[in-house]
């Protein structure tokens, strides 16, 4: 079983409910570490096979979501975290960390896309139902819809003209609520093993987490919460 990296900043406020969700996948052992050890230790990865990025405001979203923790890694950490992918280990951004990977360049380039404010200027919280395309991703194997919980101000996602060669995008919303570029809701790079997405899987790993479990019966119950089955995917990869 991996051991799991949960990469947080000041800010990060998703990192424990993220690192309970991989323990409940079955992850060996969950690691939480400030930026700043991996900054002094870039090594503290190489026990690791997933890193996550959890959501929250990192660095208070100054100037823009994510964007200050994405300067820490694409200054410092970017060619540590490209071998960490090589070698075939992977990589999760939720929600701001999503904000992460994308500003970072670990997903594509800055250049090419990012999150920026919704198309109604404020903080949305609500569930929202997607759905996946094939693609390599590790993360969504064996999922076709999502039913998950978002919380942010700057999920929109927007895209250059033309799609980035090294980027796919599996995960689109079925009611776009934020005016996402083509209902993207989340972004792999093209090896399967690097993925972002807005909306927050750690929220939605136990069956009365969902807002109508009282309507469920019988064995509908006993279903795979959609946020379980992500974080499964990702253990039962390493």
């Amino acid at each position: 079983m991996p051991q799991v990296l949960i990469l947080r900043a000041p800010g990060t406020n998703c990192d424990q409910e993220t690192g309970y969700a991989f323990q409940l996948a079955g992850a060996k052992s969950v690691e939480h570490y400030h930026i700043n050890r991996i900054l002094e230790r870039p090594a503290l990865l190489d026990n690791a096979g997933i890193l996550c990025i959890p959501g929250g405001f990192s660095f208070g979203d100054d100037i823009a979501a994510g964007k200050i923790f994405a300067a820490k890694i694409r200054l410092h950490l970017l060619d540590a975290l490209t071998k960490f992918r090589d070698a075939g280990k992977l990589i999760l951004g939720i929600c701001n960390g999503f904000q992460v990977l994308l500003k970072s360049g670990l997903i594509g380039s800055g250049s090419q896309m990012t999150l920026t404010w919704n198309t109604v200027p404020r903080y949305t919280s609500r569930w929202v139902k997607m759905k996946t395309e094939q693609s390599n991703c590790v993360f969504l194997q064996g999922l076709d819809e999502l039913y998950l919980p978002i919380a942010h101000a700057e999920g929109r996602f927007v895209l250059a003209d033309g799609k980035p060669v090294d980027s796919q995008f599996p995960l689109r919303y079925i009611d776009n609520p934020n005016g996402s570029a083509d209902g993207i809701a989340g972004a792999c790079d093209s090896t399967g093993r690097v993925f972002g997405l807005m909306p927050h899987p750690e929220r939605y790993i136990d069956v009365l987490q969902h807002p109508h479990w009282t309507r469920f019966s019988g064995s509908a119950s006993q279903t795979t919460p959609d946020g379980l089955q992500l974080f499964r995917n990702a253990v039962g990869a390493v």
